[in-house]
């Protein structure tokens, strides 16, 4: 298992994560082609996205983003794999990757990961990856869909 820079050949992967019902579960439903198109542009454009690369093939993304919370700048990470590639701990090795890309970057000291309280998998994740529960809040992702999420984070400089 790998990571690489999210490339123009990976709009097909992210149909697959991002479009699919039920992939997108605990994420407020399945996006749009145009809001996917859009996504893979703004991927392509940033060096904190990664395709997770499989036994020579693209079977998840992973990544992480700068954002303003409780009062200060953090980063946000987030990760997807395919059904067929589920339960082998390629999430949880390639979000090891990435948040090591981020400690590299040292842009924030923090990083928060929100899965959704109903995501027992990614939940398990956080905790494998040293991350510290603070606390479940609501969410409005996407615009106009509630939903209840941990909010998990991890110490960089830990």
């Amino acid at each position: 298992m790998r990571i690489e820079p999210w490339g123009p050949g990976d709009l097909a992967l992210l149909q697959r994560l991002n479009g699919d019902p039920a992939m997108m579960e605990h994420l407020g439903g399945p996006e749009s082609p145009e809001k996917i198109a859009d996504r893979q542009r703004r991927y392509e454009a940033d060096p904190a996205q990664f395709k997770i690369v499989d036994e020579g093939r693209g079977v998840g993304w992973a990544g992480y983003w700068e954002r303003e919370w409780r009062g200060g700048p953090v980063y946000e990470v987030g990760w997807s794999v395919l059904p067929e590639a589920q339960g082998r701990g390629l999430a949880s090795s390639a979000t090891a990757l990435v948040i090591e890309a981020a400690r590299a970057a040292g842009r924030c000291r923090h990083m928060h990961a929100f899965p959704n309280v109903d995501n027992p998998a990614s939940n398990a994740i956080c905790a494998k990856l040293g991350f510290t529960l603070l606390e479940a809040r609501d969410f409005e992702y996407p615009p106009g869909n509630f939903m209840r999420c941990n909010d998990w984070r991890l110490d960089l400089a830990g």
